[in-house]
């Protein structure tokens, strides 16, 4: 038994070393409480990934949206590659994200219940393959940015303080 978590434990740090990280949302994480967070597929056509790999992409005003149990990517800007000529796709177009059918429901009742957000965290290559991490999110008010602010800033005075 100990043999086969180690062997998937072993796996996953595969998967985290074959993971490049294009496109980072460091506003969503100032912004916002991340609760929950999940990796998933996105449907793009040839110009698209070949932008993404040139790191064109920005989702700093992405969200995602479930219509008719299905997950849509909106306004995630991914710009035009210069070579595809004719064969170009629209720059924000809605994107379907793929997920499985209980990981979707899953995040319905959360959304729906709490009133919560799906916004994509980072945009990564793995196995070849583009991925997006989203996550569940719940705004923060004014004070409670300047609360998490007050709180890295005592942490790093700390940090700094052990070392001489």
């Amino acid at each position: 038994m100990a043999t086969n978590k180690s062997k998937a434990s072993q796996k996953k740090n595969d998967d985290d070393q074959d993971r490049k990280i294009v496109c980072t949302n460091r506003r969503a994480r100032h912004e916002y409480d991340v609760l929950d967070e999940i990796d998933c597929g996105i449907v793009l056509s040839g110009s698209e990934v070949k932008s993404i790999r040139n790191n064109k992409i920005s989702i700093e005003e992405a969200y995602a949206r479930v219509d008719n149990h299905e997950v849509w990517l909106v306004d995630c800007d991914i710009a035009e590659y210069a070579q595809a000529s004719i064969y170009n796709h629209a720059r924000q177009r809605k994107r379907k994200l793929l997920l499985r059918r209980r990981e979707i429901r899953k995040f319905i009742e959360s959304a729906d219940n709490d009133g919560l957000t799906l916004i994509p965290l980072s945009v990564f290559f793995q196995r070849g393959l583009v991925k997006i991490r989203l996550g569940l999110c719940k705004g923060r008010k004014l004070h409670d940015k300047r609360q998490k602010m007050k709180e890295q800033d005592a942490k790093r005075e700390m940090r700094e303080a052990k070392t001489p």
